[in-house]
């Protein structure tokens, strides 16, 4: 079973100064992904916090501060759910995770630190990337975070940056590669294959007519890769957020050109599980991105569609190329 973190959700009713029980060492992002980058980081904070009797501890923020006061949020890489998840795994503690809202967005750089940082969460390490701003319009820097620790009992520190021959690894690195449908890219710097989430929902049930039935997950969060089919492993996620795998299998994304009636440009998410055969309807899958077998395509009938993804599935079953499905 995977080590849990604690979610501890914080909005303006919170009563923030019984939140945390003991000192901590706190990391503050968005950590998107939760990517080789972040991964880095937290495994360092976590080895400092238990040689110094620290909890382990990540400050984030839900949604997306550009959201609310930039051009819009980032397309999600993983749910919330999944980031603590992940985080719990490397050793964190607690995510803290803080409404990010228009009155949130007007507290004042000093007003964050003293009040959240420092009496709420207790935090007497708190580690930061170089370009983080805090507080209404951003007026908070590195500068002032530091000023303010010598004040309130807190050390700063500087989290470098971690890379590759591709370049550092980021969330907008990995949101390119997602676009592009690289996947071996979106391995190298998640760490991992990309993962799509949702509730199993009803289809037209094309598929078992072509004798290829397939699970339907809708809604998705998650940011999706070109339409185009993909080899891919599933789980089922539980209510605890434990995943069990299930069996690898063949993932159509796009509008089923061949099928889709007149007019209808519906993005489905539709996967057929290789050698299974339970009911999954209501149950909650994670299906991860391999690799990508071929771009979606209208074919003239449907015994053409049907070979078609025979060959795909059989593609599925080989073994991938070494680096194909990431790191």
């Amino acid at each position: 079973m995977t080590r849990r973190a604690l979610l501890v959700s914080i909005d303006d009713s919170t009563p923030v100064r019984s939140l945390a029980d003991r000192e901590c060492a706190l990391v503050v992002g968005n950590f998107d992904g939760v990517h080789r980058g972040h991964q880095a980081v937290l495994r360092q904070v976590v080895a400092q916090a238990r040689t110094g009797g620290l909890a382990a501890c990540v400050l984030t923020f839900d949604p997306h501060p550009a959201a609310v006061v930039g051009t819009g949020a980032p397309a999600v890489l993983t749910t919330m759910a999944r980031r603590v998840e992940l985080m719990g795994a490397l050793g964190v503690d607690c995510v803290y995770v803080r409404r990010f809202d228009a009155s949130f967005a007007a507290w004042s750089a000093e007003r964050f630190v003293r009040e959240l940082v420092a009496d709420a969460l207790r935090a007497r390490i708190v580690v930061v990337g170089h370009n983080f701003r805090f507080g209404a319009k951003r007026s908070g820097d590195i500068s002032l975070l530091r000023a303010l620790g010598l004040t309130l009992g807190f050390e700063v520190e500087i989290h470098p940056v971690a890379s590759d021959a591709g370049g550092a690894f980021s969330s907008t690195r990995a949101r390119e590669a997602i676009a592009a449908g690289d996947l071996g890219e979106v391995g190298r710097v998640l760490g991992r294959p990309h993962e799509l989430s949702g509730p199993v929902v009803h289809g037209d049930h094309r598929g078992r007519v072509l004798g290829f039935p397939t699970a339907n997950i809708e809604p998705v969060s998650e940011m999706l890769p070109p339409d185009g089919v993909y080899a891919v492993s599933v789980g089922e996620v539980d209510d605890d957020e434990n995943e069990h795998l299930l069996a690898p299998g063949v993932t159509n994304i796009g509008i089923r050109p061949t099928v889709a009636a007149a007019g209808e440009a519906k993005r489905t998410i539709e996967t057929f599980l290789l050698d299974f055969s339970d009911d999954l309807y209501g149950r909650r899958l994670r299906i991860h991105l391999s690799a990508r077998l071929r771009g979606e395509r209208k074919f003239e009938s449907l015994d053409e569609l049907k070979a078609q993804i025979g060959r795909d599935v059989a593609a599925a079953r080989r073994p991938l190329p070494a680096g194909i499905a990431g790191r």
